[in-house]
């Protein structure tokens, strides 16, 4: 069954949502010039709130390592995506440090921004359109070319109307952001319709994440 994240998390009414309707994953961005840019001690009263079900994915860009460290160490994020330019020096230290999966981001203009990763140690690739929170889709027929065989998130412009063919693509999970929003924030309804259409399609109950 494919995994659902809903990234970009900010208020306590997006936590509410969450717990309401139980994606696999919810996002917490830290990249500072993102619109949904949360700081570590809004992220940590917001953990609070989260059901302990649905896991916490902390998405940076060039973070500094210790301080991803500090926040898997503080149980505030329970995955780490990596945004930016990270190496794979960079993950393997991240994975020794803390212990927690990594999801490594890769943005896709040509099969072979795909085929570079294949060996990462990353536990989780995730394929996007730009760096992230452009609110479009890349070519998706470029993951097959390239046999992709490493599970990934699939994220980009993905909203109601094109989850069924975002399903597939045979992705781990969907990660959606601006597809469930309105006017800029995120919308209740629109995160309960893409998750019933993506856990009735699979054949799951459409609000547990079990």
């Amino acid at each position: 069954m494919a995994k659902i994240k809903i990234c970009g998390l900010s208020t306590l009414q997006d936590i509410q949502a969450a717990n309401n309707y139980q994606p696999d994953y919810i996002g917490f961005v830290f990249a500072p010039k993102s619109r949904r840019y949360i700081t570590p001690s809004q992220a940590e009263n917001l953990k609070q709130q989260l059901l302990s079900k649905i896991l916490a994915v902390g998405v940076f860009v060039n973070e500094p390592k210790e301080a991803i460290a500090s926040l898997c160490t503080k149980k505030i994020i329970d995955i780490i995506q990596l945004h930016g330019t990270e190496t794979e020096s960079d993950i393997q230290w991240l994975k020794q440090h803390t212990g927690k999966p990594i999801i490594k981001a890769v943005s896709i203009k040509c099969d072979a921004d795909i085929l570079r990763w294949a060996g990462s140690t990353a536990d989780y690739m995730l394929f996007d359109n730009g760096t992230g929170g452009t609110g479009r889709t890349f070519d998706w027929n470029l993951i097959h070319k390239c046999h992709c065989t490493k599970p990934y998130f699939l994220a980009g412009g993905i909203h109601s109307g094109n989850l069924v063919a975002a399903l597939s693509t045979g992705a781990y999970a969907l990660d959606l952001s601006s597809g469930v929003e309105t006017d800029g924030k995120k919308d209740p309804a629109k995160i309960e319709e893409a998750i019933r259409i993506v856990r009735t399609k699979t054949g799951a109950h459409p609000f547990t994440n079990q």
